[in-house]
């Protein structure tokens, strides 16, 4: 008899349940030995709809274990990172170690040639041809001896950035002000990032050769700043300078020495090393290229290291004059080459012991960007209905582009910049932005998604210039970051609803009503302020109710049309497609404009 088959009860087994931080419905009831449907069930009960492949968080996956009975084990993945950074130096393996001095102001303060002027001054003649462009990062000996590391800011966003990240990398900073110009909005914000970081300023004021030189005047505009400098009294140390005539320079490398020893800067060299990316690029012939900024430790070739998402086997280390050395000490600048792909500014650089290690914290570190770049991706497009509603409520229309830079230094603070710019209603928003040349699939992307190319610094390869030409699409050159965010904030303004602002013009009082054979209603009307254009807006108004908006078709004075009535002065009036006036209604006269606006 089959209909009355006995239903064996199951013994139910606890079992300890191991559960990282997100984990597929699948795999969770069968970590568990229960069915996925009892889960499913379990979730819809909370008002939860899902599928067998969702995906759910430890929270909900650990109530719901506990639910059935089960005990449950959070393991984290960033375990995987444990023991990579901020492991304590021994005190006595401590040595001192060059400053790291950052050069930070104003655009065209003369940050630039104030660091040529003092690499000039203290790199060798012969190796002066040799020097890396954009290492970014120069190693200098003051006069009395000691090293110090100078760090050219890829932009202040990129600073703020790395400090973000954890990594601190500048000791002090040395804040360019131009004696002719004083405090500008960017000198502003380079004191504020400083400030931020904890460290400490020494201002040099910059082109005191100029005529129009008023040191004294970027003295009283630091204190509202609040900086004072020491002939203010105050604690800040200043140096007055000129790159162009080599003046005081030493004075200010003395300074920078005097500052340092203050600080007692250390580091233990005999360990393995970490730093900090400043800087990252494609190179063509070299790859992806790094440079680092070791702060700790000794990093040697051959050492298998991990920055970011990305891990590499040293090939290569590369000094600021242009040499190949075998190591790289604390405070000293190199550029890293074999990496498998481009680390970004601001990442962590660490060495780790085996290969094993170093894609087992990559791998975590790009599931999570993965991660992280779907849950963006998701919440900026959502399913149709919310971007439906999206448009309708805000209404903001969005400006897509591409973004390609020499390094990505320059690319995060063109995308920083970027975000600032738009309001409400429209807003630039970033499809692609990478580190490199211009390729085919930049442009493809471009073509499919409707986005401008901006290249900063960088050019297209012949393929994609000729597919760009092919689809019509510009692609446009920059090397100046002011110019960039002004050519799309003007771009972005053409997307802007234009204003239409009403001039009044006059009104009119409708006398008496006249039916015009092949006119239709015509209305005596007398002006009683303002005048009367023919071809303008006009308004009904009956009872101050507006009753009509619409054009006025004809205007006449006796039998002749005319193009204004003054006030005081008779005359017919008939409007487009409207023939319900009636003896007593106001009519009013305005003119549209339409202004365009910019952002």
């Amino acid at each position: 008899m089959t209909g009355h088959r006995v239903q064996e009860t199951k013994e139910k087994i606890s079992r300890e349940v191991i559960l990282p931080e997100t984990i597929t419905i699948q795999e969770l009831a069968n970590r568990m030995s229960e069915r996925a449907v009892d889960v499913i069930r379990m979730l819809m009960k909370q008002g939860q709809m899902v599928k067998i492949t969702d995906v759910v968080d430890a929270d909900t996956a650990q109530l719901i274990a506990e639910d059935l009975g089960h005990t449950v084990r959070r393991v984290s993945e960033s375990d995987v990172e444990e023991g990579l950074f901020d492991t304590v130096d021994a005190p006595e393996s401590l040595q001192p170690r060059p400053a790291v001095v950052t050069i930070m102001g104003h655009v065209d303060h003369g940050k630039t040639s104030l660091l040529d002027a003092i690499r000039k001054t203290a790199v060798v003649s012969g190796e002066a041809g040799g020097i890396t462009q954009h290492i970014g990062a120069y190693q200098v000996t003051s006069p009395s001896g000691s090293k110090i590391t100078f760090i050219d800011t890829p932009g202040h966003a990129a600073f703020t950035a790395m400090r973000a990240r954890g990594a601190k990398v500048t000791d002090i900073v040395v804040l360019v002000v131009a004696a002719d110009d004083g405090v500008m909005p960017q000198t502003a914000e380079a004191i504020a990032h400083a400030k931020a970081a904890g460290v400490p300023i020494i201002v040099a004021i910059n082109k005191i050769d100029k005529p129009d030189a008023k040191p004294e005047r970027v003295r009283s505009e630091l204190l509202q700043h609040e900086i004072q400098v020491e002939s203010l009294g105050g604690e800040t140390l200043e140096v007055e300078v000129s790159a162009t005539k080599k003046l005081n320079l030493d004075k200010l490398l003395e300074l920078i020495a005097l500052q340092s020893e203050l600080l007692d800067l250390t580091a233990d060299p005999t360990r393995p090393a970490e730093g900090t990316v400043v800087e990252a690029k494609l190179d063509r012939g070299r790859g992806p290229v790094a440079t680092v900024l070791v702060q700790r430790g000794t990093l040697h070739i051959g050492e298998i290291v991990v920055a970011g998402a990305e891990w590499g086997r040293v090939r290569a280390l590369i000094n600021d004059t242009g040499a190949n050395v075998d190591e790289a000490g604390p405070s000293v600048p190199v550029e890293v080459l074999g990496f498998n792909g481009t680390p970004e500014a601001g990442d962590r650089l660490a060495v780790v012991e085996n290969e094993a290690r170093a894609r087992e914290i990559t791998d975590y570190r790009q599931r999570q960007k993965r991660e992280k770049a779907a849950a963006r991706s998701a919440t900026m497009r959502g399913s149709l209905e919310q971007m439906m509603s999206q448009v309708k409520s805000t209404g903001r229309k969005e400006f897509p582009l591409i973004i390609k830079g020499d390094v990505s230094g320059s690319v995060e603070a063109i995308i920083g910049a970027l975000e600032k710019v738009g309001n409400d209603e429209v807003q630039a928003r970033v499809i692609h932005a990478g580190a490199g040349g211009i390729n085919e699939s930049d442009v493809t992307l471009a073509e499919t998604s409707g986005a401008a190319i901006i290249a900063f610094n960088v050019r297209a390869n012949k393929e994609a210039r000729d597919a760009a030409a092919q689809a019509g699409i510009e692609i446009r050159y920059y090397n100046i970051i002011y110019d960039l965010v002004d050519d799309v904030k003007k771009a972005m303004s053409g997307l802007l609803a234009p204003i239409n602002r009403e001039t009044m013009l006059g009104n009119a009082l409708i006398l008496e009503i006249f039916a015009v054979s092949k006119v239709g209603k015509v209305a005596g009307c007398r002006v009683t302020d303002g005048n009367v254009e023919r071809g303008q807006h006009v308004r009904l108004i009956r009872d101050n109710v507006v009753i009509h908006e619409g054009k006025l078709a004809t205007l006449n004075r006796f039998k002749d049309a005319v193009n204004t009535v003054v006030a005081g002065q008779e005359c017919g009036m008939s409007f487009e497609n409207y023939q319900d006036m009636r003896a007593g209604d106001v009519i009013e006269c305005y003119r549209v404009e339409v202004i365009q606006r910019s952002l």
